[in-house]
């Protein structure tokens, strides 16, 4: 596939996406670690006034964006694959076991 061929298959994938907005609603700490991002681009506090603190910043907001994401796709999953159990035939988590466990069989020879 030619880099042309590429271009265009992300182009028209970028075309279906969503906006930003509707892919981020439910994911709150994504959108604010993304809007302090944007705050360090535009320097809105006006704090920073060398590249190596802009750099140490960016890396660090970088860090725990890439934290909360793999989190929050941890959980995504979690959840997704205890759905899917659930809608096994025979399963079924929500009832109250009544069993009370085993007799004794009496001592152990230990």
């Amino acid at each position: 596939m030619s880099e042309r061929e590429r271009f265009s298959v992300f182009e028209n994938a970028s075309i279906r996406k969503q906006s930003f907005e509707e892919r981020t609603k439910d994911l709150p700490e994504v959108r604010a670690r993304v809007e302090r991002m944007l705050d360090l681009i535009e320097n809105a506090a006006g704090d920073v006034e060398k590249a190596a603190e802009a750099e140490e910043r960016v890396t660090e907001e970088l860090r725990q964006m890439g934290n909360e994401v793999l989190h929050s796709w941890s959980r995504r999953q979690t959840q997704k694959k205890e759905e899917k159990f659930n809608k096994k035939a025979g399963v079924n988590r929500k009832e109250k076991k009544t069993s009370t466990g085993s007799h004794d069989s009496g001592r152990s020879k230990l």
